[in-house]
């Protein structure tokens, strides 16, 4: 017999499972997944947040529940909000839906929008708090509890290298070093976040269109902000600047000032080139690293990360290992903070 934590766990999974179709699409806010229950423990209905000023997950799960919301659970992997904002509060919609119980993950760190719990349970709604806290904290809403916590975007590098080390070969060519299931993985990454950035040098160099593509090559849904970093002039008829995308050049080698640039960014991932990646190495700006790394070598060519003040093993930067991962041929590493 299938037991009522054994119910609920499965619920905050799909609840996950949700949240991820929210990554950058709710940008700046949080990219949450919700379940309702019904009373005989079946999935009811199920939602994620929609793009800003639409409904929270709360709310598009409850109105696909319909009558079935009252005397339900409702599984959130972020405490309800307590708040109004573009939309109002989803404490109140669940009590006004007759939700009997409410679980979720994560306490909303966020002053102006906590609350929810103690609001649900003053209306006399069983509330728990925590399930599955950590599992989900390392979901989609990563991210965005990072800025929360240090107020600025969680900074992923992206490097596609040769196994030593190499970019492109000593005449320029890069394309292609990782296959095809690493591309589609990148790409599937691109829908998700809110900036891309790379250094002027490589948009003049490559001209890259940098958009979020699909499998058949057309455009996703969501797109990243383009972000081009440096102080060169970048060409009225380079692709960056086209309408598939936003675009926004930075004048500035720091790259405190590009993350200032996008205030209400969550997540933005540094495609290059080496110098970018180096400088925002050397700020220590660079929260994740995902290393994809093809069966090949050159043994000559442009390095993945330039940094020319690092004389010493003493100067390296050092991650932690998190994950490995394989896609076709290649090898994705993702190392975090160390």
């Amino acid at each position: 017999m299938v037991t009522d934590s054994e119910v609920l766990d499965a619920a905050m999974r799909l609840a996950v499972e949700e949240s991820a179709s929210a990554l950058g699409v709710s940008s700046p806010n949080p990219p949450v997944g919700a379940v309702i229950v019904s009373r005989d423990g079946d999935v009811a209905a199920a939602g994620h947040t929609q793009p800003p000023g639409g409904p929270h997950a709360e709310v598009v799960a409850l109105r696909a529940a319909g009558p079935a919301a009252r005397g339900a659970t409702a599984v959130v992997t972020l405490e309800p909000c307590n708040h109004t904002g573009r939309t109002g509060p989803c404490s109140e919609a669940l009590i006004d839906a007759g939700i009997a119980r409410v679980v979720f993950a994560v306490t909303d760190p966020n002053a102006v929008a906590s609350g929810g719990a103690q609001r649900l349970r003053d209306a006399g709604v069983d509330v728990e708090a925590g399930r599955m806290a950590t599992e989900v904290a390392n979901g989609p809403l990563r991210q965005w509890l990072f800025r929360q916590r240090h107020g600025r975007p969680f900074v992923t590098a992206k490097i596609a290298s040769t196994v030593d080390g190499r970019i492109a070969a000593p005449d320029g060519t890069s394309r292609w070093i990782t296959g095809t299931a690493s591309r589609e993985r990148a790409h599937r990454q691109r829908a998700q976040v809110d900036g891309i950035v790379v250094g002027t040098g490589t948009v003049i160099a490559d001209d890259p269109s940098l958009t979020a593509r699909l499998p058949d090559g057309t455009l996703a849904s969501h797109q990243p902000v383009r972000i081009a970093m440096g102080l060169r002039e970048i060409s009225e008829s380079a692709r960056i600047r086209d309408d598939a995308a936003p675009f926004l050049a930075v004048p500035s080698h720091d790259p405190a000032d590009v993350l200032a640039a996008v205030p209400d960014a969550t997540w933005v991932v540094v495609e290059g080139g080496p110098a970018v990646i180096g400088a925002f190495t050397d700020a220590d700006l660079i929260d994740e690293v995902e290393v994809y790394i093809a069966p090949m070598v050159l043994g000559a060519g442009a390095s993945s990360v330039d940094r020319p003040m690092v004389t010493t093993l003493a100067d390296a930067r050092r991650f932690a290992t998190a994950s490995v991962e394989k896609l076709g041929d290649d090898v994705l590493i993702r190392m975090a903070r160390a």
